[in-house]
């Protein structure tokens, strides 16, 4: 049997005061992005679970000012990747120049080479771009001229493509999809929410203030780690994981990585709702978010419609939970 079981467990009274740190940090957000608060928490949970985010949505729909607002919330550092053909990988990575009067080679950090990133329209990037970028997300450091640099904690970066204008786009390949924790839609927003958005989001924008610091964003992330996560509640994860490889209306599954990204987010899900375990029902809500991009779905299931989220969601449905594992 899988044992996640954290060395040290987090106390109830910590993940209270985790969930209410966690609610002041969405809270603060949604003061642009209006009307958004699941695609908020669920951005903030990602940060939390120390995962990347692909957002896949037309221009306009506030992807910039959702990550702009998560980053002074949050006291991070900030840096934004114009995604262009003719951006090289020094250009995200680094890369080293010598200095005449020192007679030394001095690094030059890359864009990439901060707390928070925002890789707008990574799939304009050539394959080379992209590799070097997807590289870094992974390793979590830097390596110029045989030296290795790591990335300071917190380390996210949030991708976006826009799924209309496909020219002059170079499509990332399933492997480095995989490479995301979860994949989003932000979408428009409703009629009322949209007036509100004409009338005050820009003021919003300029009174944003942190609430937390890049210390408190290591300890929530800490914290989470410490979350429990049962032999049971493991196995359930598991399950759903292996049923994608074998389903009829998928025709490549997820990997292992899938397991563990949805293993993380749950407990940062467990840690938002104030609990210090996670349950059957964190890993349903969770599932969709990480899962449905990682699964490329048959032709048949293609042309009817479906998406990945959506046989993530019928698989959920045939799956039962193992008896005991709603236990604590």
């Amino acid at each position: 049997m899988i044992n996640v079981t954290p060395k040290e467990t987090l106390s109830e009274q910590r993940a209270a005061q985790d969930r209410n740190a966690i609610l002041k940090i969405v809270d603060n957000i949604e003061t642009v992005i209006v009307g958004k608060r699941d695609v908020v928490e669920i951005v903030v949970l990602a940060m939390i679970a120390e995962g990347h985010v692909l957002i896949e949505d037309v221009p306009g729909t506030g992807k910039t000012s959702l990550i702009s607002a998560l980053a002074k919330t949050v006291n991070c550092g900030f840096k934004r990747i114009q995604f262009t053909p003719d951006v090289m990988p020094s250009d995200v990575s680094g890369f080293s120049i010598y200095n005449q009067k020192t007679g030394e080679f001095e690094f030059r950090h890359g864009a990439a080479m901060s707390n928070i990133v925002l890789a707008d329209e990574i799939n304009r990037a050539s394959a080379k771009t992209q590799s070097a970028m997807l590289e870094i997300m992974e390793e979590k450091q830097v390596t110029v001229d045989s030296n290795t640099y790591k990335m300071e904690r917190p380390f996210m970066v949030l991708a976006t493509q826009n799924p209309i204008d496909q020219l002059g786009t170079y499509k990332l390949p399933e492997a480095q999809i995989d490479r995301f924790m979860i994949k989003i839609s932000i979408g428009y927003p409703a009629y009322e929410d949209e007036v509100r958005v004409v009338l005050g989001v820009e003021e919003a924008k300029k009174q944003i203030s942190y609430i937390a610091s890049k210390q408190d964003v290591i300890r929530l992330i800490e914290d989470a780690e410490k979350v429990t996560v049962s032999d049971l509640v493991a196995a359930y994860i598991v399950s759903l994981v292996s049923a994608t490889r074998n389903h009829s209306e998928i025709k490549l599954g997820s990997s292992p990585r899938g397991s563990i990204a949805l293993k993380r987010l749950a407990r940062a899900y467990a840690l938002f709702c104030g609990r210090n375990y996670v349950t059957p029902d964190d890993v349903k809500l969770m599932a969709p978010y990480v899962l449905g991009h990682r699964v490329t779905l048959t032709n048949a299931a293609k042309n009817e419609g479906k998406s990945g989220p959506d046989v993530i969601g019928d698989i959920l449905r045939d799956i039962t939970v193992p008896v005991g594992a709603n236990d604590v």
